[in-house]
């Protein structure tokens, strides 16, 4: 054998041995919802589903999955908007701290989230703000915003500035240009930013914990339900749900950014 494919060898053996680490626990997660025990251990007892059928009646999850989705909407839009503005800034203009601001933006990627959550936490009570599903929002909002960019800048360096220059000869307005011609072109980007976001606020729950008050979002339901033995399995059957829907969006969410690569090549 070669001095490069034992290299291949054991990149491979370690890619496999890292996927396994990390989704192995993941992957459990599933089988044990279908549990017939209670008790998530092998050997399984029975094939059920009842824990997922205990969901349909559980209001207070209805409220938490409610709370979610509405702070998830939110902030998915609003870090969206956002992520335009400073995409273009990053992308079209040069200015004095570019750099430095492009740092701060992404800060909170670096940072640790409880550092992030207690900050938040400090401030806004400093200044009077109660807890609600609003500063959970504004909470989400600091860690969408850079991945929101990320994507964003993708697609404003995918397609010419050219055309938003000839758009402006022909007489069309700044406004008028990014309404008829770079927002459309940058669609792809903003839809796959959109569910990037969602999954991201959907799924956090450290920010959510600090920043919640009497309406909790459904991750920091999940965290009060696993104080009680007898709730485990309805939790693990939640946890499965909220795995395949994460999955689905961010699957969708590379598919279309995929398709954006691929039309911007050909033209």
């Amino acid at each position: 054998m070669t001095g490069r494919s034992i290299g291949r060898g054991i990149l491979t053996g370690y890619v496999a041995l890292y996927v396994a680490i990390l989704y192995f626990p993941v992957l459990l997660l599933p089988v044990f919802s279908f549990n017939n025990s209670a008790t998530p251990k092998f050997p399984l007892t029975g094939l059920t589903f009842k824990w997922y059928e205990g969901l349909a009646g559980n209001s207070a999850m209805h409220s938490a999955a409610w709370n979610s989705l509405l702070v998830g909407v939110c902030a998915s839009l609003f870090s969206t908007v956002l992520g335009i503005c400073a995409a273009r800034a990053i992308t079209r203009h040069k200015f004095a701290g570019k750099g430095a601001a492009s740092g701060l933006i992404m800060a909170p990627l670096i940072l640790p989230e409880i550092i992030i959550a207690i900050s938040l936490l400090v401030v806004l009570l400093s200044i009077g703000m109660e807890l609600s599903l609003l500063t959970v929002i504004l909470g989400h909002l600091l860690i969408c915003v850079p991945y929101s960019v990320t994507v964003l800048v993708s697609g404003f360096e995918g397609f010419d500035p050219s055309m938003e220059e000839a758009s402006r000869d022909l007489g069309e307005t700044v406004w008028g240009t990014l309404r008829r011609v770079t927002l459309p072109m940058l669609m792809p980007s903003i839809v796959s930013s959109m569910l990037v976001t969602f999954t991201i606020s959907l799924d956090e729950f450290i920010l959510a914990f600090f920043l919640t008050g009497t309406e909790p979002t459904l991750p920091v339901y999940i965290w009060g339900q696993l104080r009680f033995a007898a709730k485990l399995p309805n939790v693990l059957a939640l946890g499965s749900i909220l795995i395949a829907l994460s999955l689905v969006m961010l699957t969708v969410a590379e598919l279309v950014r995929r398709r954006a690569e691929a039309r911007t090549a050909t033209t």
